[in-house]
């Protein structure tokens, strides 16, 4: 199910990256009272009220010619136009401002709905200084403290209010979805044309090529996918022409509705950061993940390159440590046939459970070889183990102390259910909680 999504819009130095970091519970963002220090959007996911969303922090709107005033304004309103919601920051100490009144007109073309934050409001006798900002046009302002942790719950509820009803997709749960994620001019639409067999996105060397989003249904060998290509752009224009940002956030909405993802890397072009960020994404997301090296047929070969380009992929994706790679040509069709296969295996071992007396077995024996650690004379003991969750497979390991179950030790555990299990394509949780809890 495909996540709300929250912009947080406004004038350099009015406090979005703290709300930003209160939102999602983590210090992600950059804070520093100083204008212009959060330079690109940044991505996180969130959640108020049982509701799922993911929050765009953005480097905030002014319409100078500066560089970088000019770039933090373009990347804005890229998350204008993809957000569902937005907040509109401004700052309760200074007032309204000539840069708050352009910042606005820019909202009110969106058509989005408007949610106004009045930050730095750190105590009650400064609730008067909300009511001027009514003047905007955007109803009732919202009193918040980013420093102090204070409104942001009324924050929140006005929110979620303007979420989109939560609607099921025409799915049926045997229909593995699949996405493809990765820069622009990877080759995403191209392989989504050579699976399918027929030319159903729009392909061009050019990057940024494909202006829509694509669902495709197809079957194959009885088995029933849709793919989501996230090559999509929801306009034309120069913002979108000049920034390869823009394919985090489709590649976020498209992660949201997917059974595996696809990580599309180019192999003329190798590995760069763009791709790790990407990537990283669809692992926090706990979604299966298949590596997909494409334009294979244009590099040269020996006897020594896939196992080379293999070990690159290794040492830059060290998270990604469980996911299969395939190397394929979208425009030759090498390798193509193999790709399918790998979705069916990595989608089946992302949803697989396994009875708790197997795991229990499994464990055991794991703990005999390699006993628990201690802290400070005290020994951690693993009580029992049980699967609670699919997609991805969740484990809980009830403990007499989860604060004695180092990182090393977890690990250790992931690879033994790996070991017996497989579990080829697709993260693993390891949850540690107290016998008792």
């Amino acid at each position: 199910m495909q996540k709300p999504v929250v912009a947080v819009v406004g004038r350099p130095n009015v406090g979005k990256s703290t709300i930003f970091n209160r939102v999602i519970g983590d210090r992600l963002a950059i804070v520093e009272d100083k204008p212009g220090v959060t330079r690109d959007r940044i991505y996180s996911s969130a959640e108020w009220l049982n509701r799922e969303f993911n929050v765009i922090d953005t480097g905030g709107i002014d319409l100078g010619d500066e560089p970088l005033l000019k770039q933090m304004r373009e990347q804005a309103e890229i998350a204008i136009d993809e957000a569902d919601v937005i907040v509109f920051m401004v700052n309760g100490r200074e007032g309204i401002t000539a840069a708050d009144e352009e910042v606005a007109q820019i909202l009110f073309r969106s058509k989005k709905p408007i949610v106004l934050a009045v930050n730095k409001i750190d105590n009650p006798e400064r609730m008067n200084d909300v009511y001027e900002f009514y003047s905007l046009g955007f109803g009732e302002p919202i009193g918040i403290s980013g420093s102090h942790g204070l409104g942001l719950g009324d924050l929140l509820d006005a929110v979620i209010k303007h979420f989109p009803k939560e609607t099921e997709e025409d799915y049926d749960d045997t229909t593995i979805k699949f996405s493809l994620i990765g820069r622009p001019n990877v080759g995403k639409s191209s392989l989504v044309n050579s699976i399918l067999g027929k030319d159903r996105a729009i392909v061009s060397d050019i990057a940024g090529t494909t202006r829509d989003a694509i669902d495709a249904s197809f079957t194959r060998d009885g088995q029933d996918y849709v793919i989501i290509d996230t090559a999509g752009m929801r306009k034309k224009g120069k913002v979108y022409e000049t920034t390869e940002k823009y394919s985090v956030l489709r590649a976020l909405k498209a992660i949201d509705r997917s059974d595996v993802v696809l990580v599309v890397l180019n192999a003329e072009e190798g590995i760069i950061e763009q791709d790790k960020k990407i990537a990283g994404y669809a692992h926090e997301a706990g979604r299966a993940v298949i590596m997909v090296v494409n334009k294979w047929d244009a590099i040269e070969k020996d006897d020594k390159t896939l196992s080379e380009f293999e070990q690159k992929i290794r040492d830059h994706f060290l998270f990604l440590d469980y996911a299969p790679i395939v190397f394929v040509s979208a425009k030759t069709k090498q390798r193509l046939h193999t790709l399918t296969p790998v979705i069916d295996a990595v989608a089946e071992n992302h949803s697989m459970r396994v009875k708790t007396n197997v795991l229990n077995d499994v464990i055991m024996d794991a703990v005999m070889m390699n006993p628990t650690p201690t802290d400070k004379g005290k020994r951690l003991k693993i009580n029992y183990v049980t699967q609670v969750a699919a997609k991805p497979p969740a484990f809980v390991l009830f403990v007499n102390d989860p604060e004695l179950l180092h990182f090393s030790y977890k690990r250790f555990i992931e690879n033994r259910i790996r070991e017996a299990f497989g579990f080829t394509g697709t993260p693993i949780r390891i949850i540690a909680r107290r016998k008792n809890d």
